[in-house]
């Protein structure tokens, strides 16, 4: 018989990928997964996952190169935000489809942050593409989403796993990715020399005359998003003290840079040998 879970899943950037090789892990070990929460990347993962269309999304990530990311920026001259972020959310709009949270197949929640309150905002009803975008502007970065007299950014910025979502959920396990996990020792890059940040800072530079990059190791998109993680993995600390999850699955924080969304097939691979581990020593004890 197998084993209903509600899964959690963390945001991280780039990271998050990573939720789409341990979600295919845990159907391959035949769970079933009956409820999601997720902020960021986990709401994007979760949400794609609960609408049928994971592999969908798969498929185009895996094909996206460096300059192809680069394209679908769409820069913006709002002082609330660097990138409107409409090129890839239209993509994402097409791939779901016009869903309501509510009529999903199972439990939903996506988590943002509401600037106005100073507080998190579960997104448990009502469009499931708002909910999304609303839960993955990151600050500075992508311009705000405004529902209501909401101002609406990254659920990670309040709350990096949200466990407390499924808490009363009637299910066999409890099962969160982490994407904040301590650093391992990388191995040899095979990428270009130029990263992403790297290259998008240029491009800044030299269309916007914006001086961004103050030497190589500190430009404006990795003051932001060290900013960010300092934040959110105390955060995450506090969060697994409080409501600790029947399982945790690690993924290291220095897997890649936070916006290394060119690398999606070598993330996806690490969340999948990750979560063959983990599992695997779980099932040994179970």
């Amino acid at each position: 018989m197998k084993k209903s879970i509600s899964l959690v899943l963390g945001s991280g950037g780039a990271r998050g990928y990573a939720h789409i090789g341990v979600i295919e892990v845990l159907e391959k070990h035949g769970y079933e997964i009956k409820s999601i929460s997720g902020s960021s990347m986990g709401a994007l993962i979760g949400a794609l996952y609960a609408c049928g269309k994971l592999e969908e999304y798969k498929k185009w990530v895996l094909n996206l190169d460096l300059f192809e990311v680069i394209k679908l920026i769409d820069f913006s001259f709002a002082k609330s935000g660097m990138i409107k972020g409409d090129k890839v959310f239209d993509v994402i709009a097409n791939i779901i489809g016009d869903i309501k949270i509510q009529d999903l197949p199972i439990s939903f929640t996506a988590v943002a942050t509401d600037l106005t309150t100073q507080k998190e905002v579960w997104f448990q009803k009502g469009s499931l593409l708002d909910a999304i975008r609303a839960s993955i502007a990151i600050p500075t970065i992508f311009t705000p989403i405004e529902l209501g007299s909401r101002i609406l950014v990254d659920g990670g910025i309040l709350n990096p796993l949200p466990t407390v979502p499924v808490l009363s959920d009637q299910t066999d396990l409890t099962i969160a990715v982490n994407l904040n996990g301590d650093k391992v020792e990388k191995k040899s890059s095979k990428k270009d020399i130029n990263s992403f940040e790297e290259k998008l800072t240029k491009f800044l530079e030299e269309n916007f005359s914006m001086s961004l990059k103050k030497d190589k190791s500190i430009n404006y998109f990795t003051i932001v998003s060290q900013t960010i993680e300092t934040a959110q993995n105390l955060i995450t600390r506090y969060e697994l003290a409080a409501h600790q999850p029947d399982l945790i699955i690690d993924i290291p924080k220095n897997i890649c840079d936070f916006y290394d969304f060119d690398e999606a097939k070598e993330i996806i691979e690490y969340g999948r040998e990750t979560a063959q581990k983990r599992i695997a020593d779980f099932q040994k004890i179970e």
